[in-house]
């Protein structure tokens, strides 16, 4: 493969009408997060309070910066090539310090986690840069301005490593919102300027390859985490009813995002000149609250398992009901980016688990889980006899 791209020898050769597959060292890599996933799920089980709600979010945040990140690169190196196999491998080993320090990263080993993530978003910038040929001057300076402002935010990531309490937390959260911003700002540097709208051209099926298999990572790890936490109970007649009710939710998710949207999403980007447009906004920002519903819903579901009948608390309720709220309101969003219009299955939906957050407390945690099930089946159904119905390019479904 290098040797067909001599002016570009780490990057992926991009041929037509031959989209880029992704990896099996893509997939290797993937599965360490499959781990950062549980570990954040585990951690905002038993750290259900608003402060930890705060926390658990930053810590999800930056999991989703490195990996996506990650993708990007990966989308424009060879991930076949031995020197990037080498920077993907070592960004594992990276992930794993990461994801074990993520249940007490406020706690003691707050300063690894710091070290681990901007290692990770430093050292693999660094590798993109000195790896593109200084000819191709847009992707070049592009790389400078990235590392430019992941440099910046590192220095508060270590900061608040070496500090405790508010202090800590305040800094992350200064941290995490310069990344965050960063791309919508074009990654602007004195000299250089704005990045270009041609620096950040992707291969458009393979980006949205990696970030449909992360979605298939925190519903995978949902399902795991059910049949566990199932296998360890007495299988009574509601811990049965909860467990079918949780799979059935795992699987209406799964259809609501894979069997539209995911193809609609992987061909537009596909065909689009502005690739790097739409990969930012849908692909980057977008898929956030799909993950997060994701792994929210997984919280509600381990506490429905465990107690069917008790009373519905507050985080039986937020987790229950938000997770799938907030997963519809990423895919709606989704969809809008890919489609043009906001579809009315998931604009029911949303205002029905709404609806339901008024009878909620009325409701044990089992009943409670049906409820939200039903709402998931009933938005996916409408969207996939809407859209078998009509033309998908004027379809409102």
């Amino acid at each position: 493969m290098a040797a067909d791209n001599p002016r570009g020898a780490l990057f992926r050769v991009i041929l037509p009408n031959q989209p880029s597959r992704v990896t099996n060292a893509e997939l290797f890599f993937d599965l360490v997060f499959v781990f950062a996933v549980t570990q954040i799920s585990h951690t905002l089980l038993h750290h259900f309070t608003p402060l930890g709600a705060v926390e658990v979010t930053l810590l999800f945040l930056a999991v989703w910066w490195v990996w996506v990140y990650t993708a990007w690169v990966t989308n424009w190196l060879n991930p076949e090539l031995t020197a990037v196999r080498i920077l993907i491998f070592l960004m594992m080993l990276g992930g794993l310090v990461l994801s074990t320090t993520i249940p007490t990263a406020f706690e003691g080993r707050g300063l690894w986690f710091a070290i681990a993530y901007a290692t990770m978003q430093v050292g693999r910038t660094a590798f993109w840069l000195l790896a593109t040929p200084r000819h191709r001057t847009a992707v070049w300076h592009n790389a400078i301005r990235i590392l430019t402002w992941l440099s910046i935010s590192a220095v508060l990531w270590i900061g608040g490593g070496l500090s405790e309490g508010e202090t800590r937390l305040w800094l992350w959260i200064a941290a995490v919102s310069w990344e965050y911003i960063a791309p919508a700002v074009r990654f602007w540097v004195p000299k250089l300027g704005f990045s270009s709208v041609e620096a950040w051209r992707v291969e458009g099926g393979h980006m949205a390859e990696r970030c449909s298999l992360f979605v298939i990572i925190a519903l995978g790890e949902a399902v795991v985490v059910n049949g566990t936490t199932f296998a360890e109970l007495d299988w009574t007649a509601g811990n049965i009813l909860a467990f079918v009710s949780a799979l059935i939710g795992s699987i209406a998710m799964w259809w609501i995002y894979f069997h539209k949207g995911a193809e609609a999403g992987a061909d537009l980007i596909s065909r689009i000149a502005d690739s790097g447009r739409l990969a930012r906004l849908a692909y980057t920002y977008l898929h956030m609250p799909i993950v997060a519903g994701i792994i929210l819903t997984a919280v509600s579901d381990e506490l429905v398992l465990k107690h069917p009948s008790a009373h519905s608390d507050l985080r039986t309720i937020v987790s229950t009901i938000g997770g799938p709220l907030v997963f519809l309101v990423g895919t709606i969003l989704f969809k809008h980016a890919i489609r043009g219009f906001l579809q009315l299955s998931h604009g029911i939906g949303i205002i029905l688990l709404l609806a339901l957050w008024w009878f909620a407390a009325e409701l044990s945690p089992l009943w409670l889980s049906v409820a939200t099930s039903v709402i998931m089946i009933v938005v996916a159904v409408w969207e996939s006899v809407s859209l078998g119905s009509k033309p998908e390019e004027t379809e409102e479904a």
